[in-house]
C-alpha cells in the first residue's frame, strides 16, 4: 500500500516544457521501482519511464530524448520537454512491489499502486 498523487499537469503549446511529480513513492528497501504511464480515451495505458531504487531508468520509444525521469527527495518527476499533441493523455504514476528488468518494467500489469492521475493537455 503506497500513496501516490500525482501533480504537475496542465495545458501547453507545443514544444512547451512540464513537469510531473508523484508524492510518495520513495521508500527504502530492494526491489522498489516507481514508473510513469500515460492513457488517452479509446487507448490502452501505456508505458512512458520508470526509474529503479538503484537508479536504472527506462523510456517508451515515442518519449526518449524527450522526457527525463528522476527522484528528488521522496518525490519522483518527470521532466516533459519538446511536447507535442501526441503527448495528450492522463499520466499515471505507478509503483511496483518487487524488482523489474527493462522488459518487464514497461508492463503496466506488474504495478500494484496507482495514482490517480493528471492531464496533459498539449495544443498545436
Amino acid at each position: 500500500q503506497v500513496q501516490l498523487v500525482e501533480s504537475g499537469g496542465g495545458s501547453v503549446q507545443a514544444g512547451d516544457s512540464l513537469r510531473l511529480s508523484c508524492a510518495g513513492p520513495v521508500r527504502t528497501g530492494p526491489g522498489y521501482a516507481i514508473a510513469w504511464f500515460r492513457q488517452v480515451p479509446g487507448k490502452e495505458r501505456v508505458f512512458v519511464a520508470a526509474l529503479t531504487r538503484s537508479g536504472n531508468t527506462y523510456y517508451g520509444d515515442s518519449v526518449r530524448g524527450r522526457f527525463t525521469i528522476s527522484r528528488e527527495n521522496s518525490s519522483v518527476n518527470l521532466q516533459m520537454n519538446s511536447l507535442n499533441p501526441e503527448d495528450t493523455a492522463v499520466y499515471y504514476c505507478a509503483a511496483t512491489v518487487g524488482a523489474c528488468t527493462a522488459t518487464s518494467c514497461r508492463d503496466r500489469r506488474l504495478y500494484r499502486s496507482w495514482g490517480q492521475g493528471t492531464q496533459v493537455t498539449v495544443s498545436s
